[in-house]
């Protein structure tokens, strides 16, 4: 569950809660395209909820008419062998909650109060271990928030005079810089960062009670938050190439850019210093102009082209109605994203050599194709930054990111993969952020008045392995195999429908034929697929390209006649 929001009003008779939740949850919206879902409490303590797979405006339907329907608008083997609680799925969300529920069980009481939460969140942080942000409704009584030990993810609270003028409503988010928007938009204001170990209890009628339910062990936030989520509020068109624009470029943040006191946009704009020192002159000499990626790299773009004294332009249109690609579920899907979400302008490409700017680069998919757009326009040379560092290990605090070995930067060393991943996605040169550059940007970007300590430390384990928290032996292959067998049948599935189809390459026609299997690597391969001592087969190479697969004879083709895929 990558985005959270909690609302809780002053007032019992206020029916717009489902309607300040649901606007709220558009400027969510970037952080998970799968599914969205709003609770309601009625009275009598009696829960509604409307939920569904799809964006918002799916779910909810374009003007939110679903909403209307909502009363407020008019640890696996502990579950199961000593909670006795039954699990439905394989999210975390749902094991945190009934350990949570199974804590709260223990009271033996019908009617809970603050220290029983306290002491029942306690119990629960001694089983779990890792990176979370939560907020829960309890039916009655009012609204939780809590954050992990670590600060690992953001959580947010602000407050707003009530409707009628009585008392104070109070909302919790996920993140400080995109809720900062959507809270202010509704009124809210007062800002605070939910700290490390801690827990906010907003009972009805009653203002927020903080408790320190464990004791700080770091405060790391995930630096990944700087680099990828937190778009940039920026959109500059034009820029002049004098001392107080670039000294604008590196120190002014926005107050609404805002995660843990520390400005989302600084750790794009120190990327221009990075370029400056891994370019040759040569090499700057031959960049014609500097092109941002929309719409996350339009703050660090314009100060590299002040850096770097080229021509800033804006060589690509956006299609607003196509969200994030790096969260789609299937890598056709994201190429497919991509060029619908981008279209290059002939005119700023043709005969020049360009910098493209990006926000980072995780599978390749996207920079492939944003590459080959640019060449398709013109382009004779393309060089490519990513305002990131490599993207080298699995994420493991909430965010699904990728496979490992689905990582364009994954297991290689350090020279030969800066030359590799040019290859694989068409460049000249690929110049990547460093991470102690970016660890440094994020450091001095502190808000002094923003946050009650400083962070001293970041979470960065996926770009170097390094992670904040204890991760037990074999966990990186149980999640492999995991994930391999969730991709298990829809392997199957898809090769059976191929083979129907009559457009199979000999792999398919196996899995079709004989099934398959997952492998420690989590690859999902035919069953009688055989491999090697370490149990993983050989991959094939970032430069090969899949063969064009057989078709059928032209024919008059009913698609009705298979099954979807």
């Amino acid at each position: 569950m990558c985005g959270i929001l909690a609302l809780i009003k002053a007032s019992a008779s206020d029916t717009s809660v489902a309607a300040d939740l649901h606007e709220a949850s558009f400027m969510l919206q970037h952080r998970g395209q799968d599914a969205v879902g709003i609770a309601t409490c009625a009275s009598g303590g009696k829960i509604y909820q409307v939920k569904g797979n799809g964006l918002v405006s799916e779910v909810f339907n374009d003007n939110g008419s679903r909403v209307n329907q909502l009363p407020g608008y008019a640890l696996k083997h502990f579950l199961d062998f000593e909670a006795h609680r039954h699990i439905n799925t394989e999210s975390d969300s749902e094991l945190m909650l009934n350990i949570f529920a199974s804590e709260l069980n223990e009271t033996g009481k019908a009617r809970v109060n603050d220290k029983d939460i306290v002491e029942a969140l306690q119990r629960m942080y001694m089983r779990c271990v890792g990176g979370w942000a939560c907020v829960a409704m309890l039916a009655g009584y009012g609204l939780i928030g809590f954050r992990d030990p670590y600060a690992i993810r953001p959580l947010i609270m602000g407050s707003r005079p009530s409707n009628n003028g009585k008392g104070t409503d109070y909302m919790l988010a996920s993140e400080s810089r995109k809720c900062q928007i959507a809270l202010k938009q509704l009124g809210f204001k007062d800002f605070k960062d939910i700290l490390p170990g801690q827990a906010i209890i907003i009972k009805k009628g009653f203002t927020p009670v903080a408790y320190q339910i464990q004791e700080p062990k770091r405060y790391a936030v995930d630096i990944f938050e700087f680099c990828y989520f937190a778009p940039s509020p920026v959109s500059v068109r034009s820029i002049k190439l004098d001392k107080s624009v670039l000294n604008a470029c590196f120190s002014q943040a926005r107050p609404d850019s805002i995660i843990d006191g520390i400005s989302v946009n600084v750790s794009r704009k120190k990327l221009a210093d990075k370029i400056k020192r891994v370019l040759t002159p040569e090499e700057i000499s031959d960049i014609d102009v500097i092109i941002p990626i929309p719409e996350t790299s339009v703050t660090s773009a314009p100060c590299v082209a002040a850096v770097l004294k080229k021509k800033f332009v804006q060589g690509f249109v956006k299609n607003r109605y196509v969200f994030r690609t790096f969260i789609m579920p299937g890598q056709t899907q994201r190429k497919q994203g991509v060029k619908r979400k981008l279209n290059a302008m002939d005119e700023e490409f043709a005969g020049k050599n360009v910098l493209l700017i990006d926000d980072s680069i995780v599978r390749g998919t996207t920079a492939r194709e944003i590459v080959a757009m640019a060449r398709e326009a013109g382009a004779k040379k393309v060089y490519f930054a990513s305002c990131a560092p490599p993207v080298t290990h699995a994420h493991i605090y909430g965010i699904d990111l990728a496979s490992p070995n689905e990582l364009v930067a994954h297991d290689h060393g350090q020279d030969r993969a800066l030359d590799e991943i040019a290859r694989y996605i068409g460049a000249d040169r690929v110049i990547f952020q460093d991470l102690e550059d970016l660890k440094a940007a994020c450091s001095e970007a502190v808000v002094s008045k923003s946050a009650p300590y400083e962070p001293r430390d970041f979470e960065v384990g996926v770009f170097c392995g390094d992670y904040v928290t204890p991760v037990d032996e074999g966990y990186f292959q149980h999640l492999e195999e995991v994930r391999g067998e969730t991709r298990k049948m829809k392997v199957i599935e898809k090769a059976r429908i191929a083979v129907a189809n009559g457009s199979v390459d000999q792999e398919e026609v196996d899995i079709a034929a004989k099934g398959a299997k997952v492998t420690s690597n989590g690859e999902v391969v035919p069953a009688d697929a055989q491999v090697n001592g370490d149990n993983k087969r050989r991959r094939r190479s970032r430069e090969e390209s899949s063969p064009p697969k057989d078709r059928m004879d032209i024919s008059l083709h009913n698609y009705r006649d298979f099954p979807a895929s």
